[in-house]
Formats: C-alpha cells, sequence, structure tokens
C-alpha cells in the first residue's frame, strides 16, 4: 500500500507539472499579445481574424499584411479560446523565433507566415505527444513529424498543441492531464475527438488552420460539433512519420493526417502546399501525387450517390433534413442524386470496425494503460479489452437474447489466432471490392452521406462508442472523407426528437436520444465521401455543397 502510494504521489506530481507548463504556456501567450497590442495598438485584429486563409495568405504573400501583426492576432485569439474552452495544451515558443525568420525567408511557400495548430499525437520537436498519458510526459519528440517539416518548409508557423481524449479511442476530449475540452458554440458539450481540441480552436476562431488525424471520426466528429470543416484522406496520401497511434500497429482500420478549417477552399490550400516534393522526398512511402488543380476546379455536373441512413445509428431528425436539403439544393443546381443501398453495417462495425482495431482481444489497447491513474473516457471499451476470454465468451452467450449489440461487441473484442487476422483483413479487402463494384455499376461520382449530429453532452461519447457507423465504414473502406455544415438545429427538429427510438430500442439509441437533446441553434453536417486518392473530387464536392 505505501508503495502504491508512493508511486501515486509521483504521478500526480507529474501531472501537477504538466498543468503548471501549460499554465506557463498561456502565461507567456498573454505576456506577448500584450507586448505587442502595447507596440502596436492600432492593429486591427477583427479584420485580420475575419480573414478567409486564401485570402490572408495572398495578403502575407504580397506583404500587405506584416507576419506579426497576424501571429499575434491569433495568438491573443487562441488565448481567448484557451480561457473559454480549455483546448491548448502548450504554447510552441519557438514560433516566435520562426516569425523572425520567415521574415528573412526569401522562397515564400503557399503558406508562408500563416499560424497553423498541432494536434498533440503530432511529434513536434522539444515538445511532448502525450495522447492523454501521464507515461508520455517528459519525452519530448526528437524531430518534428513529416507533416510540420513540410508545413514549416511552406513558411506556416505551428504555434500551439492542442487537447486530446486519452489513447484517442474516444470522439469526447478529456484526459486526465490537461482535463476536459468544451465545445466553443456550447460549453456543455463535446467538441468532438480524438482531435478535439483542434475542433474547438479553429470552431472558435482561435486558429485559422488545424492538424489532426482520423481513425474512426477524429477529424470529421470535432469539424461537425463545432461547424467548421475538415477532411479525411485516404490513409497513406499524406505521411504519418512521426504521428503517434492510439493502437500502434492495426492496419484493419486505416488512419489518416488531415485538416481542419473554417472553410473548403482552405482545406485545398492545405493539400496543394502538403502534396509537394517535400512530402515525398521526406517520406518515400507516400504516393508522388501532387494536388490535382485540374479535379478540383471542375464545373462538370457530377453523379452523386446518396443515402439518409445505415441502418444501424438511427439519424437525428437534423441529420434527415441535412441530407434531404442538400440533396434537393444539388439536384437543382443541375447534379444528378442516384439512391445508394448500404446493407449489413452492422456487420461491418462488429467483425471489420471492433474485431479488426481490437483483433489481438484488446491487449495492445490495455497495455498503453498500464501505471496510468485513469482508465475514463473510453467508457466499456476498456472494461471488455481487460477482461479475460473465458468471460467474454460467458457474457457475449448471456447478453444475446436480451441485448443483441452487446453481445456482438464483446465477441468482436476477443482475441484472435494469426491465421483469423489474415482472414479478416481478406475479407475487408473483399468487401472494398464489392463496395467500389456497387459504385462503380451506378457510375458515381461521389457519396452524399450522413455526420453524426448535433453535438453530443459532454460525457456521453463514452456510453455510445456504437454511434462511430456513420465515420469509421470510411475508415475500413480507406475512402477519403469530409464534413462540411450545412444547418443548424432547428426547433421543428427538437420536436421530432421526442419520437426517437432507434433502430434496436436498446439502452445505446435511448442514450442517444437523450445526447441529442437540447441542441436548438447548434451546427449539423453531412459526410462527402469519393474512391481511394481522389482528395481533390471530394474537396470539388464539399465546395459545391458549401456554396449551395
Amino acid at each position: 500500500l505505501l508503495l502504491r502510494w508512493r508511486r501515486r504521489r509521483a504521478l500526480w506530481r507529474k501531472v501537477a507539472e504538466a498543468q503548471d507548463r501549460q499554465e506557463r504556456s498561456l502565461v507567456r501567450m498573454e505576456a506577448a499579445t500584450q507586448r505587442f497590442r502595447e507596440q502596436h495598438p492600432s492593429v486591427n485584429v477583427v479584420s485580420i481574424l475575419s480573414l478567409p486563409l486564401p485570402e490572408l495568405s495572398k495578403k502575407l504573400r504580397d506583404g500587405s499584411l506584416p507576419l506579426d501583426h497576424v501571429f499575434y492576432a491569433y495568438v491573443g485569439k487562441a488565448l481567448q479560446m484557451a480561457t473559454e474552452t480549455n483546448c491548448i495544451t502548450e504554447f510552441l515558443q519557438e514560433s516566435e523565433t520562426l516569425l523572425r525568420k520567415a521574415k528573412l525567408m526569401e522562397k515564400q511557400g503557399l503558406l508562408y507566415g500563416v499560424p497553423v495548430s498541432i494536434k498533440d499525437s503530432i511529434d513536434c520537436q522539444g515538445h511532448d505527444s502525450t495522447l492523454g498519458f501521464i507515461k508520455n510526459l517528459n519525452k519530448p519528440a526528437a524531430e518534428d513529424s513529416v507533416v510540420v517539416q513540410v508545413l514549416k518548409r511552406q513558411g506556416a508557423i505551428p504555434f500551439v498543441k492542442t487537447n486530446v481524449p486519452q489513447s484517442l479511442i474516444s470522439y469526447d476530449c478529456k484526459n486526465l492531464i490537461f482535463g476536459q475540452t468544451r465545445n466553443p458554440l456550447l460549453y456543455t458539450r463535446t467538441p468532438g475527438g480524438s482531435s478535439g481540441g483542434e475542433g474547438a480552436l479553429v470552431g472558435g476562431g482561435g486558429s485559422i488552420l488545424g492538424i489532426g488525424t482520423d481513425v474512426g471520426g477524429s477529424l470529421r466528429f470535432p469539424a461537425a460539433f463545432c461547424g467548421i470543416c475538415a477532411i479525411k484522406p485516404t490513409g497513406n496520401r499524406l505521411s504519418k512519420r512521426g504521428v503517434m497511434a492510439g493502437i500502434a500497429g492495426q492496419k484493419a482500420v486505416a488512419a489518416a493526417v488531415g485538416p481542419l478549417a473554417k472553410d473548403v477552399e482552405s482545406l485545398a490550400l492545405c493539400l496543394r502546399a502538403l502534396l509537394n516534393e517535400d512530402m515525398f522526398s521526406l517520406d518515400s512511402t507516400v504516393p508522388p501525387l501532387p494536388f490535382n488543380e485540374e479535379v478540383y476546379s471542375s464545373t462538370k455536373p457530377l453523379r452523386i450517390g446518396y443515402y439518409e441512413t445505415d441502418f444501424f445509428t438511427m439519424p437525428s431528425p437534423a441529420m434527415r433534413r441535412a441530407i434531404h436539403e442538400t440533396k434537393q439544393l444539388l439536384e437543382e443546381a443541375g447534379h444528378t442524386l442516384v439512391p445508394f443501398e448500404l446493407t449489413n453495417v452492422d456487420y461491418v462495425i462488429f467483425n471489420y470496425c471492433i474485431k479488426g482495431t481490437f483483433s489481438d482481444g484488446g491487449s495492445s489497447f490495455v497495455e498503453q494503460f498500464k501505471g496510468e491513474m485513469e482508465k475514463g473516457g473510453t467508457g466499456l471499451i476498456y472494461w471488455l479489452a481487460k477482461a479475460p476470454h473465458w468471460l467474454k465468451t460467458l457474457l457475449s452467450w448471456t447478453a444475446k437474447p436480451l441485448v443483441p449489440r452487446f453481445s456482438s461487441i464483446i465477441r468482436s473484442m476477443k482475441e484472435n489466432t494469426v491465421d483469423k487476422v489474415w482472414s479478416l483483413h481478406c475479407e475487408i479487402e473483399d468487401f472494398r471490392h464489392q463496395f467500389i463494384a456497387q459504385w462503380q455499376k451506378l457510375n458515381l461520382d461521389v457519396m452524399l452521406c450522413p455526420m453524426l449530429g448535433p453535438a453530443l453532452g459532454i460525457g456521453y461519447p463514452a456510453k455510445l462508442s456504437v454511434a462511430v457507423s456513420y465515420t469509421m465504414l470510411y475508415n475500413v473502406l480507406d475512402f477519403p472523407a469530409g464534413v462540411v455544415p450545412v444547418t443548424l438545429v432547428t426547433d421543428e427538429d427538437e420536436e421530432k426528437l421526442k419520437g426517437y427510438k432507434g433502430y434496436y430500442e436498446d439502452w445505446w439509441d435511448r442514450t442517444l436520444a437523450k445526447a441529442f437533446r437540447g441542441s436548438v441553434g447548434m451546427p449539423v453536417a453531412v459526410q462527402c465521401v469519393a474512391l481511394p486518392w481522389q482528395e481533390e473530387l471530394c474537396l470539388r464536392f464539399m465546395k459545391e455543397v458549401e456554396t449551395l
């Protein structure tokens, strides 16, 4: 008991030191902005913050807007958002040195002088990538991740790191070290996760461009919940070197690095900047595919597949309306909309998503929590991963007639032999080809899909891990998928929610109905999807939806 007490005290000391560093970061940000305001009292910060990224970057490159005016405008706004939402874990002090060096740069990249926020799990030299784990504190990265190196070569200035949920396997945003991040639009709501700090910061206007990751919706949930845009590219379109994974080594569900921003044009500018020779030479495993301007700027009418539900997670009334209204606008604009029939999504979720992610029975996931003081945020998943094989079998068998979804989750989290894992990978590959064949049979260009929304209350994602079906499908398929906010929850949506029962009418469906309530005025997004390696077409479709 004494040894345990001493160990816990040492862990608490590490947490206190990290929180103290976080507080000192905010104090430095405040001092820097105060100093700048005193030296430049006439700078119109509001007008700088209102500029969209393409216009801002143009003004920075042509010299009509000084770099330090933009940098300190965003440092000040980021500090405000950090105070309100607790989204920032660390101010990258070297960003002020980068700012001074940028002024001397002869070659100006596409993101010259643009302040960029970086998710906690993406390595920045000299800073921790904690994933919300105490054991990862005081282990600064030896070098920048490839994506951060390319950003810097393009003239961008990474200036803060942002909060994540413990382990990243959650679409809330809370950990024991830095605490809970709140949604900037409504503080009682989650900003989404795992790129939740990014969602809150960009959504609140404290960053004009953020870089995050996505393994089940981790870019798309924060964007949808905070009313901004994001794109999850094909898994290997952008380099993942120097990016920490929630469950390292699993290949069934493809992870991706991607940007978050206020509008689609900003996402396109970011991909233009990243997809260059620097990226391809620093990481030769990334296919050398530069940004295809012709595809992105095309005005050819699109043939668009769509569906209103996946028949696994019943959409909220606002989600259905978002799809219906977007479909109508697209048709009026001259595009062709074709119904797409989704089948067996329950099988995909249980046998590909969950089984694929936890093929080792969850032992790698559990190992990450060894020595940690808190296992919260992942809810049921951690407990099931920790349970012995015999208990999983017993629980699965007992729960089957009463709670079939719970039974299927338990069965999916059993440990597999190597031959079964290989067989699963073959099955997933076949599923991808079948899905593409169905897509091509309908001669589709892109797909319009629902996105879970509005933002759930804080704490609900831990109880509702099954609600990731709309997003995780496209990680298994490894298709590029982006989100665009299209509407706000109305009083009528709220009224219709009273009749929400779900497809299974189980505890999860009842809990999801509660989580949706009280959301009038909150944003709701749609998902825009394209075939693998067609990010430019995905962005072109997103731009069309955004414009309409």
